[in-house]
């Protein structure tokens, strides 16, 4: 008969005390939670790099940390904040301008049920859309300051991580209470999941925007350098994707009067756009993992919910982590479980 001796009383009622610690530094700091994935993001692209100056090179830590830091923010951060920039400077626009939007999609709503007899937007929903496009523009500067803050302290976290990086990755391997191949395993494959959230999907977008706005480019799409933009974004959308912006762009040509563009956009859309996606994946395939597509959707909700737009990438970086956390607790404590309940078998057969 097993009991609970007094030392696994103990034992147990410290794990609560700190579960109830870190729950409750958790809801206190759930503003910076979104930075601080950002630094362990930055962190695990990083510390090859910051080893091998270190201790190959002998750079000085705090050098090699802002070279890297410095590194991050003109390869990923810049270029990302540019077309945050000119998104931004567009839904301002419409913000602002929002009843003569509302009027033309009126009169484009109009013509389309006389063309095609299809009424896509009834006038309260047209309603709704201008008091919604009125009442966002607050929420989205106060987005973007949000994000400058979570920028901010990213890199600072990410400062001190990287200048600790092999103290604090040796302190995790000592008090993860896994077995030493279960703490390898969650190193490499933490290290392949954050590769094909942060980097492989971001990739895989800048590649069909760059994609469509050749055909932008070609087809004379009016101003391509902000539907390139729109559709690295909505690249990134599982299910929908580019599919978001180039079906309505191609009906809106068509309903224009712009047949053969309207075709053109269609047909390069679902033939070539879509089409890129598929060789992109393929071609990266050996170098990120293989997210399950209901990985990312519902990682992209949640995600979304959680921390805005950031979230797509996020959100299934944390449900590919809960899903290898459950794999490594089976592996740790149900298989010797299992193992056990076997052993046994046979001699409670024989009574």
């Amino acid at each position: 008969m097993s009991y609970l001796d007094n030392d696994r009383l103990k034992q147990i009622g410290f794990l609560l005390l700190i579960l109830f610690l870190a729950i409750l530094l958790f809801m206190e700091l759930y503003g910076l939670f979104p930075g601080f994935l950002g630094a362990i993001t930055l962190y695990v692209i990083c510390r090859k790099w910051m080893f091998r100056l270190v201790e190959v090179r002998k750079w000085k830590k705090n050098l090699a940390a802002a070279l890297l830091m410095t590194a991050s923010f003109l390869i990923i951060l810049l270029p990302i904040g540019a077309l945050v920039n000119l998104l931004s400077s567009k839904v301002a626009y419409a913000a602002s301008h929002s009843a003569e939007l509302i009027t033309k999609a009126r009169e484009v709503n109009e013509k389309l049920h006389q063309e095609i007899g299809i009424d896509l937007l009834s006038t309260e929903q047209l309603q709704r859309i201008q008091k919604g496009l009125t009442a966002f523009l607050p929420g989205f500067l106060g987005a973007t300051f949000n994000t400058l803050t979570a920028i901010a302290i990213m890199y600072f976290i990410l400062y001190f991580m990287l200048v600790n990086g092999r103290k604090m990755e040796e302190n995790l391997y000592e008090y993860i209470p896994l077995k030493d191949e279960n703490v390898e395993r969650l190193g490499k494959e933490f290290n392949t999941l954050v590769f094909a959230n942060a980097l492989g999907i971001p990739l895989i977008a800048v590649v069909q925007g760059v994609v469509s706005l050749i055909g932008y480019l070609v087809f004379g799409v009016p101003q391509p350098l902000f539907w390139f933009v729109v559709t690295c974004f909505t690249s990134m959308l599982p299910v929908i994707g580019a599919a978001a912006v180039y079906v309505p762009m191609g009906v809106y040509l068509l309903v224009a009067g712009s047949t053969w563009q309207g075709i053109a956009v269609l047909v390069y859309g679902f033939g070539v756009v879509g089409t890129s996606d598929n060789i992109a994946r393929f071609l990266l395939a050996k170098k990120i993992a293989n997210v399950h597509p209901l990985i990312t959707i519902f990682g992209a909700i949640i995600g979304v919910s959680l921390f805005g737009f950031i979230g797509l990438i996020f959100g299934p970086l944390l449900i590919s982590m809960f899903i290898l956390l459950l794999e490594i607790y089976s592996n740790e404590y149900l298989v010797k479980r299992r193992d056990r309940h076997k052993r046994g078998q046979p001699h409670r057969e024989a009574m």
